[in-house]
């Protein structure tokens, strides 16, 4: 297995496109251990880490250009970021260990397409944007649109994403994540949910989004949430209000998950309700608090 790393987006294409069995190399915290436990050796690694690209963050033009190869600990020590997106923050946060965040990347967590990714749900609910290149040149698709099915992603031979572009939250909102695992740290989301959610002046909800992880092939949008939500003043917890129940109906309708080691179909809807729930009113209590 030969190992190189591209100083640009030009030259990273070409390595891929003239090596048909290459991967591509961003933190390697799945790519390594998928290896080791049987997968084909690729010909060759590309790290996409030197591209400058693909590790710029800022904020421009209405939105914020996240690189796909930024690590983990880098997202979650950015304060601007976590001022605007605490819920993206939050799911980067969850991916691994200290260690793994030292490596493991927005980009990376995306394409291993795993239902149960800490930052995908965050990514959708904010409606980001990936920006992919390849042999054809650059081209933008919704993170929504980017995976699939479990282990497969919309993504061409000798494609990759090279940044993520969110939009600017509008003023008076905010977002949230949470996740449910066996353990305490370090384990495989058994369901995960993320929310976003607008207010207006006096609080009330105006716009809502709800995504689900770990609870079906790939992530999912509960797309009935926003009508749910619009307009209730949504308390500080979720207690028993007539909303909760329809939102609890909704999530339920967009799960189709696994029985597995860590939960039983059945377990994991439970726990989806409970986590769409909780992180609506995370997210509406920061949104309230911009007020």
């Amino acid at each position: 297995m030969k190992y190189r790393a591209p100083t640009s987006i030009d030259e990273a294409v070409e390595l891929l496109s003239a090596h048909p069995g290459a991967a591509v190399f961003a933190g390697a915290t799945d790519l390594i251990p998928q290896i080791q436990g049987g997968r084909p050796e690729p010909s060759l690694v590309v790290d996409l880490k030197r591209i400058p690209e693909t590790v710029r963050l800022e904020s421009e033009n209405g939105f914020w250009r996240v690189g796909a190869a930024i690590p983990a600990a880098a997202l979650t020590a950015h304060a601007g970021l976590s001022a605007v997106f605490p819920g993206l923050v939050e799911g980067a946060g969850l991916i691994g260990s200290d260690q793994i965040q030292g490596r493991a990347t927005l980009g990376g967590n995306l394409c291993n397409a795993s239902p149960a990714a800490d930052s995908v749900p965050p990514l959708v609910a904010l409606g980001a944007e990936a920006i992919i290149v390849g042999p054809g040149g650059e081209r933008s698709a919704p993170v929504s649109e980017v995976v699939i099915g479990p282990g497969a992603t919309s993504l061409d031979r000798a494609e990759f994403i090279t940044e993520f572009r969110i939009p600017s939250p509008s003023r008076w909102s905010s977002d949230a994540y949470q996740r449910f695992i066996p353990r305490t740290e370090m384990d495989i989301a058994v369901a995960g949910a993320a929310a976003r959610i607008r207010v207006d002046s006096d609080g009330r909800c105006e716009e809502a989004a709800v995504v689900l992880a770990a609870v079906a092939p790939t992530v999912v949008e509960v797309s009935a949430a926003s009508g749910i939500l619009e307009g209730r003043l949504i308390p500080h917890d979720s207690g028993r209000d007539a909303f909760w129940d329809e939102l609890e109906e909704a999530v339920v309708s967009c799960c189709n998950p696994i029985d597995d080691k860590r939960g039983t179909a059945e377990y994991r809807r439970k726990v989806a309700q409970v986590l769409a729930r909780r992180t609506v009113v995370t997210a509406a209590r920061r949104a309230r608090e911009t007020l």
